[in-house]
């Protein structure tokens, strides 16, 4: 069942996370030479319009779509096909498929965007395109990082060594608290108590 306002504040993170891609390029622009201001800040606009086009063709399947192999999603979605307004089974169990696609989507934008500030005024801009386009070494490491289910026994398993680690420190915080609840709200059949026991 979707609720309203999980949806609503879903859209607006990724909203809030999708003016930060051109405030990037306005970032990276003050630490250029003034020739370089308008390449830079142009570069962050070709991300967003790049990035977002393989997401929907490709990179949301290989990120989330179901597992092939332990390491990748398969195409079942790509092009977004059987994405839609009904809340995924597997992900966000309360808000749309679509809205946790956009979601997701917002963080595929921004991490080469901050990428680009490693090579600002050294890379032309052809060369450019061509790293955005092949760029998907992020979703193959999403899929891996959060299939987390066990093939054999169907448990909570296995492949989370690197969130147990990086996680454990919030989560058996006293002062932080018990759990981090963005976590079990956006990724839901990953209950931290089960993965970290």
């Amino acid at each position: 069942m979707v609720n309203e306002g999980d949806t609503a504040w879903v859209l607006i993170s990724a909203a809030l996370v999708l003016i930060m891609t051109p405030a990037l390029g306005f970032f990276y622009g003050g630490m250029v030479r003034r020739k370089n201001i308008a390449a830079t800040i142009m570069q962050c606009f070709i991300i967003v319009a790049v990035i977002s086009v393989q997401w929907v063709l490709w990179g949301y399947s290989l990120a989330f779509g179901p597992d092939k192999g332990g390491f990748i999603g398969g195409l079942e979605w790509a092009g977004l096909s059987g994405v839609g307004l009904e809340p995924s089974v597997a992900y966000a169990t309360t808000i749309p498929h679509q809205a946790f696609m956009i979601f997701q989507a917002m963080f595929a934008i921004i991490t080469p965007a901050l990428i680009i500030g490693a090579f600002a005024e050294r890379i032309k801009f052809k060369a450019l395109l061509i790293f955005i386009v092949l760029w998907f070494g992020h979703q193959p490491v999403l899929n891996e990082l959060l299939t987390v289910t066990n093939l054999e026994t169907g448990s909570p398993a296995g492949r989370l060594s690197l969130w147990k680690s990086s996680l454990a420190i919030f989560t058996h915080n006293p002062v932080i608290g018990t759990g981090l609840g963005t976590f079990d709200y956006i990724y839901p059949k990953y209950r931290l108590p089960d993965i970290l026991s």
